[in-house]
């Protein structure tokens, strides 16, 4: 009984914070903060669903590949989000800077 209101907790709150990427990915301004956004919260929201999942499976095979998967995607997504920023410098991408003293002078 305990296990399963934690699994749920886990699968609730990884749900949330997969929103909250989603919206970090529809309001802010440029690329570099929409990478930020999307880098930091699919690791979180993967770690709490797979855990919940492996919360569901007990001791088993399956909680082990979920494990698995887990970890391939701890090193796989900041590396992909490295990958996609760099390549975005490299082409000349430069990150939205905020307003001077002067911008705002009419």
């Amino acid at each position: 009984m305990v296990l399963d209101i934690l699994s749920w907790v886990c699968l609730v709150a990884g749900g949330l914070v997969g929103v909250v990427g989603a919206v970090g990915i529809h309001r802010f301004p440029d690329f570099f903060s929409r990478q930020h956004a999307t880098g930091t919260t699919d690791t979180l929201c993967a770690l709490l669903i797979l855990l919940g999942l492996g919360l569901q499976a007990g001791l088993s095979l399956a909680a082990f590949k979920v494990a698995l998967i887990f970890l391939f995607l701890f090193i796989t997504s900041p590396a992909a989000t490295h990958a996609l920023a760099s390549a975005a410098v490299h082409s000349g991408l430069d990150p939205k800077r905020g307003r001077t003293d002067s911008e705002g002078q009419s």
